[in-house]
């Protein structure tokens, strides 16, 4: 790689501006987040934000460029431990490693707290089930504990790789609700607002901040991967961004502008109400998590 364009340092990274040392690297990705922030007005002077911090790439470098960020607002990182045998144990010490460093209080739940089991062991009929459950007990746990934390904003990792692969999927399975943002309902009267930094930073950017800046140690990957849709986009979307760059914000900014352009739901919103048997807030009678536990414990 050619040398930095700023100051004629090794080059780490090839920016759309150029080639760019560690240093002025760093400062571009951090203006990248910080414009983000802005621009989607994410984060208020003086906000209490609960940052989701799996201990991973995405959720590190999001950790360490908050904390660096004049943003006037208090962070605290929650790790959910979902209990997942030989995996999350590395994450959850390299987490509590992070946020020492950073001086970042950090709260940890986990699904068995607000379950009564692990990962694992709701999983041992139907492991392909793991993404969907997952990420709707992990939702379900970081709004708990961002309510307990009396938090203004949920911090999530998703960076613009995320922001795409979620725009096709959604194409895929065909949710009209989620691709037209027709969903008109009373839920931000029950749920923390979330947010998300790194929604402009590509993955492969975000990974080289972590490893420019040393913030990374090396980790397994989760053994549910294989079952996730999710994957198989990823790869996909990765090949399209390599052969033609700009794919992946075109994406993005395209489902934006037809959101933008689509007429506002209207009618009366659909009413959330405590679930029957969590308390947790639903449009159904059970929450989407009881009606997953509900299918996989009996």
């Amino acid at each position: 790689m050619a040398d930095c364009i700023k100051c004629q340092e090794k080059a780490v990274f090839r920016t759309p501006e150029g080639p760019l040392c560690r240093t002025h690297f760093s400062e571009w990705y951090e203006k990248g987040v910080a414009a983000a922030v802005e621009k989607y007005r994410m984060i208020a002077p003086g906000d209490r934000v609960c940052v989701g911090f799996s201990g991973g790439k995405d959720s590190t470098v999001l950790l360490a460029v908050l904390a660096k960020l004049d943003l006037d607002a208090e962070l605290i990182a929650v790790t959910v431990d979902e209990g997942i045998g030989g995996y999350r144990d590395d994450t959850i010490a390299a987490a509590k490693i992070t946020a020492e460093k950073l001086d970042v209080e950090l709260q940890i739940t986990s699904f068995k707290d607000i379950v009564g089991k692990t990962l694992d062991e709701l999983l041992v009929s139907s492991p392909d089930a793991a993404c969907s459950v997952c990420g709707t007990l992990r939702r379900r746990a970081l709004n708990a504990a961002a309510r307990n934390l009396d938090a203004d904003k949920i911090a999530t990792g998703h960076c613009l790789d995320d922001e795409a692969q979620s725009v096709v999927m959604n194409y895929l399975r065909g949710d009209i609700t989620r691709i037209t943002s027709s969903f008109n309902s009373n839920s931000a009267e029950f749920f923390i607002p979330r947010i998300k930094p790194l929604c402009r930073s590509t993955e492969r950017a975000t990974v080289a901040y972590g490893l420019a800046n040393h913030l990374l140690t090396p980790l397994p990957e989760c053994p549910y991967t294989r079952y996730a849709l999710r994957k198989d986009v990823r790869t996909f979307l990765g090949k399209c961004e390599h052969s033609e760059p700009g794919t992946l914000l075109r994406i993005v900014e395209g489902q934006e502008e037809l959101t933008a352009a689509l007429p506002k739901p209207e009618g009366t919103p659909v009413q959330m109400h405590p679930c029957e048997n969590c308390g947790e807030p639903t449009a159904n009678r059970l929450c989407a998590a009881c009606q997953q536990l509900e299918r996989l414990l009996h």
